[in-house]
């Protein structure tokens, strides 16, 4: 039987830990071991991997699963938000198959912003990753947006 968080605060962390345990099934499954062998590369009891393949995660602890997925080499980024609903753990980019060449303005672009995020304080690199996110989240929405409002005649004509 699933405990009822209390707080926001525990519902986050259900949240979270929901999360991390997915994407860490999802890495075991694409490398296609068995359990006994996935768990024994990542250096967790078998059974302890059982339980977060099939998403039983109230008896561990989300430091547990992070350190997991480090040792599963999986590039996470935790969010949190105002509402429980709005946490999650993702997989950050990750490469590519095919690169195309670099180009000197590119690597020049990346050596500035490298240099200049050398010089912010933390504060600053936290709201710079916050406006950044903001950014983002209103591209993401705007698209959704125009998606919608394309289809839309589309589906009005078929009618």
């Amino acid at each position: 039987m699933a405990t009822v968080p209390t707080s926001s605060d525990d519902a986050t962390i259900v949240a979270l830990r929901a999360d991390v345990a997915l994407q860490i099934a999802r890495v075991v499954a694409l490398a296609g071991e068995t359990q006994v062998e996935a768990a024994s590369r990542l250096g967790i009891p078998q059974p302890t991997l059982s339980k977060i393949v099939n998403g039983h995660t109230r008896d561990l602890s989300l430091e547990l699963l992070i350190r997991i997925a480090v040792r599963a080499g999986l590039p996470l980024v935790l969010q949190t938000g105002t509402d429980p609903c709005e946490a999650g753990a993702y997989v950050a980019q990750t490469r590519a198959p095919y690169r195309a060449q670099p180009s000197r303005l590119a690597n020049q672009a990346r050596e500035e912003l490298l240099t200049d995020a050398q010089r912010l304080t933390p504060e600053q690199r936290l709201l710079a990753q916050m406006q950044h996110s903001e950014l983002l989240f209103a591209l993401h929405r705007a698209g959704k947006t125009q998606r919608a409002s394309a289809s839309g005649p589309a589906k009005r004509r078929a009618r």
